[in-house]
């Protein structure tokens, strides 16, 4: 799994100490995850600790020939849970990553 040597999104901007962070993982480092999700007028946050794997983009967009700024880039960040579980984040402006 690469790892880009720019992190950026195309919809939220990311903070520079972030886009620090996700650029000095490497694989098999020890992480904490904590991302909060908003629906409606709730928030659910939630911490997991695993072991990184990698860091690439999830390209997304409309299905018909359109311009290239319509299209949806947002860093992912792969991991594997201490139980084993191999997982996936995209990172927004509610992640948090942190070295453990």
């Amino acid at each position: 799994m690469s790892n880009p040597t720019t992190v950026s999104s195309s919809t939220r901007k990311l903070t520079p100490a972030m886009i620090d962070t996700l650029r000095s993982l490497t694989e098999g480092q020890k992480i904490r995850l904590t991302q909060t999700v908003r629906v409606g007028r709730r928030l659910w946050t939630t911490t997991v600790n695993g072991t990184f794997r990698g860091l690439n983009y999830l390209a997304t967009g409309v299905t018909t020939d359109r311009v290239p700024e319509d299209d949806v880039i947002v860093p992912v960040l792969h991991f594997t849970k201490e139980n084993g579980e191999l997982s996936s984040i995209a990172v927004d402006e509610n992640s948090k990553v942190e070295k453990v």
